[in-house]
This record gives structure tokens, sequence and C-alpha cells, in this order.
């Protein structure tokens, strides 16, 4: 009995899909290359996690398909790799109800791929969420829906500050960041911690994060 977590990947390119297999080797991967075969293929597949291109073949777009993999997949996350969308479109992928968990750019760094791979399937998975469920239950949390929303929202929202930060050379600006996701400034200073702590950026993004004065700044 195969016992890792199964990736379904929807990827056109022959190429990148080779980069997928030497780099995600401990993984069981299924390839499809449009969004229309994955649809078609998960009556009969459940995969832990699902990466999904955005250009794809036959003239597809990998984004117009996100709706219909999370209503199918509620509780699998969605890695979107892509060097084809914009910053608009990004966010776009990374909010609402039908949000994808994280979106990296191409070319696709190999070590990134990894990290958010095994993050992915640690933090996002249904098991996981069944965890958190159990838990708020077992506390008699009436407010536990809520509860498991924002741990989502939250998810979504340090997935764009990684991206951005990756994209910046200079040190975050924790009031912008707070004006632009509508969150108090101790909030945007916690994704920092946890992002830096998950290996997700280095700690001189953010070195004084163990200040106790900027929780309070």
């Amino acid at each position: 009995m195969n016992t890792k977590p199964h990736l379904l990947i929807i990827e056109d390119d022959d190429l990148q899909y080779e980069i997928y297999e030497d780099a995600l080797e401990k993984f069981q991967l299924t390839r499809v290359k449009t969004g229309s075969a994955a649809l078609a293929l998960l009556p009969k597949l459940q995969p832990d996690a699902l990466l999904l291109d955005h250009v794809l073949e036959d003239g597809e777009r990998g984004l117009d398909f996100l709706p219909e993999f999370k209503e199918l997949l509620p509780h699998v996350p969605v890695i979107i790799v892509s060097g084809a969308l914009e910053v608009r479109q990004q966010m776009a992928a990374l909010q609402g109800p039908r949000r994808a968990h994280y979106c990296l750019p191409k070319p696709v760094d190999i070590r990134e791929l990894k990290r958010t791979v095994e993050t992915a399937l640690k933090e996002c998975s249904g098991a996981e969420i069944i965890r958190q469920f159990e838990a708020l239950e077992r506390a008699q949390r009436i407010d536990a829906p809520e509860l498991l929303s924002r741990s989502t929202d939250r998810l979504a929202r340090q997935n764009e500050i990684c991206a951005q930060l990756k994209k910046s050379k200079s040190r975050p600006n924790i009031s912008a960041l707070a004006r632009e996701f509508n969150v108090a400034r101790r909030t945007i200073i916690r994704d920092l911690q946890e992002l830096i702590r998950r290996g997700q950026l280095p700690a001189e993004v953010y070195p004084e994060w163990e200040n106790p004065r900027e929780e309070n700044g």
C-alpha cells in the first residue's frame, strides 16, 4: 500500500514536469495537462495537494478552474505555480472563498517548492483542518467555524506577504502591510514571526521580530 502523499500536478510543459519529478520524488505524482482532464480524474482520485499551472494545453487557463477544484476538494491545498500571472491575478487567486493557498512564480525555486509543498501538507491539509475542528469542538467553542475561516485567511495573507517581500530588497513596512490587509500591526508582526519560523523568510527580513516593544508599536 502506497502511503506517500499524492500530488495532482496540472502542468502542460514537459520540462517543468521533469523538474517536479526530480524535486518531489518522495511523493506520489499524477500529472494531467489541462484543467478539464483534472476535473474528469477527480471522481477517481483524492489528492493530498494540487499544483496548478495557469497557461495550460488547449488554451485553458488554470485559474478558471480554481473555483471548481475548491468546490470538489475543499480541504486540499492548492499551489499555483506560474510565470504568467500579474500581481492583481495573484492576489485575486489568494483571496475569496475559493482561493488557492500559495502562489509561486516560474522559474520555480526548487527549495521553495519543496518547502511550500511540505508546509501545505502539514498546515493546510484536510487532516489538519479536521484536527483543528475536533480540538475546537472538544473545547466547546461555538465560534469554531469562524475561527477556522480566520486560520485559512491567515495562511492566504501570509503567503501574499511572503511573495511581496521576496520581490523587495527593503525592510517590510509594517504599517503599510497592516493597511493593505486591513489588520492590526501586531497581526503583521505575528505573520512575519511565523514565516521566519517556518523558514519561508530569512530572519534578516525582520531581525527585531523578537523585540516585545514592536508588538505594542
